[in-house]
């Protein structure tokens, strides 16, 4: 029997892809990929601190939104203290429920990619229409707040349907953060055209290392740094990307907040060897020098 396919990109091993560079001849791109995120009360899907009982589940749902009340404000800090750009990745609801929030990092001139209408439903569970209505409405509220579309997205819950990507691809998006198969960006294949990934990480992230593996603040951190110094020797052979996921209902918590900023002093006390930038930068960057395959999907 022949597994099935999802025929979005080509297999290509890390040793033999095209030559491309970063800016001043860094091999090591990091950006910081901040979850901005709003959630239904007493239905739908959210992260859990601690099991949850029936709806209204107020233990859960007022810790997820700490985060938007303290810790994104104290993360802000952090980032304007360490002079750390940002990709912000937004549901589309925060606009209405926390515009102040939004306005700070507007002013820090951040990157906002799209990230759904809120985190309490999924793409994949949706038919096309609905999916891309769902698209389209966060893409417009984006684009009416910052005066321009958002070039990347992510999808809540990282969760697509068949046709995500080519609904992203039709809806003006160059790139997405949903695939995390490699540590380089990857062209993939949609029926409208090609469409880059750029790595999003699913180890380096606070849900998976927090919520899943129970990581105490400082073994997230050291994940964090241990990550860093792996790639950036890796990096001197050829460009790689490192993204650090982050929720600020998680590590915008005092003690995980602490050990995040013992992190990230380490990565920005070696700027000088790495790029520093924004998902939508690398995109940029990666899509000038390596042009799209011109293949078509595998299992069209």
């Amino acid at each position: 029997m022949i597994p099935a396919t999802h025929g979005r990109y080509d297999y290509a091993p890390i040793t033999a892809r095209p030559k491309f560079d970063w800016p001043r001849g860094n091999g090591l791109a990091v950006y910081l990929g901040v979850n901005l995120e709003h959630f239904s009360f007493g239905e739908g899907l959210g992260a859990e601190l601690a099991p949850g009982g029936p709806q209204p589940d107020v233990l859960n749902h007022a810790w997820r939104d700490y985060g938007n009340r303290v810790g994104a404000w104290r993360m802000l800090d952090l980032l304007d203290t360490l002079d750390l750009p940002a990709t912000v990745l937004v549901n589309s609801t925060m606009y209405d429920y926390a515009p102040d929030l939004l306005a700070a990092h507007r002013s820090r001139g951040d990157e906002v990619a799209g990230h759904g209408r809120s985190n309490s439903e999924r793409q994949s569970t949706m038919d096309e229409g609905d999916e891309r209505a769902l698209i389209a409405e966060a893409t417009a509220a984006i684009s009416s707040a910052e005066g321009a579309a958002p070039a990347g997205w992510l999808s809540p819950w990282i969760a697509e349907s068949h046709t995500t990507p080519d609904l992203l691809v039709e809806a003006g998006y160059t790139y997405t953060l949903n695939w995390c198969m490699d540590d380089q960006p990857i062209w993939m294949h949609t029926r409208s055209g090609p469409l880059l990934s750029v790595p999003y990480p699913q180890e380096v992230n606070d849900i998976p290392a927090v919520i899943a593996r129970k990581d105490n603040p400082a073994e997230f951190a050291d994940l964090i740094t241990y990550t860093f110094d792996e790639m950036l020797e890796q990096a001197s052979a050829q460009p790689l990307v490192m993204g650090i996921a982050l929720h600020p209902y998680i590590v915008g918590q005092p003690a995980r907040l602490r050990h995040l900023r013992r992190a990230l002093r380490h990565i920005t006390d070696q700027r000088e060897g790495i790029w520093l930038t924004k998902a939508g930068d690398i995109a940029a960057r990666f899509a000038a020098q390596v042009p799209p395959p011109t293949t078509e999907r595998q299992d069209q």
